[in-house]
Formats: C-alpha cells, structure tokens, sequence
C-alpha cells in the first residue's frame, strides 16, 4: 500500500507531543533538508524516501504513514518502549487423555 501521510512528532516547550501531518513528501521538504535516501530500511515502502537532518526516519506507522521524529522524542519513547514489561503468554497444555479401559 503507498504512504501518502507524512508525520512529524516533535515536543513542544510544555514537553507535550507535537505531530504534524503533511499530504506529500514535497510539502515535507519544503520545512526540512534532505541529507540522503532511505536505502536499507527492511519495509520496502520506505526504501527510497528522503532523510532529512535533525529527524530520526523514515519508519512506518499504520498502512499508509510515514513517521519522522526528534532526535529526542525518538529517545524517550524509545525508553519508555523498552522499560514496558514483556506481556506474558500463557501456553495452553494439552490434557492427556484418559486411556479406554479395556473390557
């Protein structure tokens, strides 16, 4: 599916987040300097899209997203990411069978 949002999640002075959304990579270029090409990502939707200085990106989010974020905003919900405790999965066990009596 193509990308057709461009996200920009950055925080505020209050230290709220920021997110700013933009209809095309050009209305994106425009407000940032592109410093190179996304070459290696494994989502091959991205591969190709602008690098821009002073953002962490392109990374997808959703089916039609591409998501930008500050350098510090990429740190701490990476820490916060992190610091979440693993959800654990309970395994069901197959019960044995009760063995026929033979009569």
């Amino acid at each position: 599916m193509k990308k057709d949002t461009f996200r920009v999640v950055t925080r505020g002075t209050n230290g709220q987040l920021r997110i700013r959304d933009y209809g095309s990579k050009d209305t994106l270029m425009e407000m940032h300097t592109q410093i190179g090409v996304d070459d290696c990502s494994t989502d091959l939707a991205l591969r190709g899209l602008p690098v821009f200085r002073g953002l962490i990106g392109p990374m997808s989010e959703g089916k039609n997203i591409v998501r930008y974020e500050s350098p510090e905003v990429f740190e701490s919900l990476t820490k916060e990411w992190v610091s979440q405790p693993a959800e654990r999965k309970t395994r069901r066990r197959k019960t044995a069978k009760p063995e026929e009596s033979q009569v």
